[in-house]
């Protein structure tokens, strides 16, 4: 195999493509006390509910929020996800005046690798576990190449990893040497 000289570069083989998406913002929602009053403002302001145990919603929102993704992470903490700056910035300010709860940035500290393809669950068995693979509609927090990353999917045929920044070319690494031997 052939040495890689960009350790971010895409991996793609027969039936897998996983890339790097830096275009994501992430923000970690959570509770300080029971989740229903938190739950209830964040209702109020985005007309959805936040996701139940080891679920990920796309929510249909007015177009201002359209590009948000919230997954289950814990029993008090929700991540939102998102791909458009305004809106973004949008929810830090809105949950800021949120009293039971927080808005942590952690847009720098995690990134995103996008899969596809009809060997996805096959890739996640091998670096993750077979629990590693959500169906549409889940989030799962798993570990992949030993270290702790969500999975989720809101789309069929695609699953988001989201990964520490500083694990994400050791993630990367041993996607590319699992996709090698397919």
């Amino acid at each position: 195999m052939a040495e890689v000289t960009e350790p971010y570069a895409d991996v793609k083989c027969d039936g897998l493509l996983v890339q790097v998406d830096r275009s994501w913002h992430l923000a970690s929602l959570r509770s300080f006390s029971p989740h229903r009053p938190f739950a209830e403002a964040m209702l109020a302001w985005s007309g959805t509910a936040l996701p139940g145990s080891q679920k990920a919603v796309a929510p249909q929102w007015p177009a201002v929020l359209s590009t948000f993704i919230l997954a289950w992470r814990s029993p008090s903490e929700v991540w939102a996800l998102s791909m458009d700056a305004p809106s973004f910035d949008s929810l830090i300010a809105r949950v800021g005046d949120i009293t039971h709860g927080c808005c942590v940035d952690q847009t720098g500290g995690f990134w995103v690798l996008k899969a596809g393809g009809a060997r996805i669950a096959d890739m996640l068995a091998r670096v993750g576990s077979v629990a590693s693979m959500p169906a549409p509609g889940e989030a799962h927090v798993t570990r992949i190449a030993e270290v702790p990353v969500m999975t989720l999917s809101v789309n069929p045929g695609e699953v988001l990893l989201i990964v520490e920044r500083v694990y994400a070319e050791h993630v990367l690494g041993w996607i590319r040497a699992t996709a090698a031997d397919f």
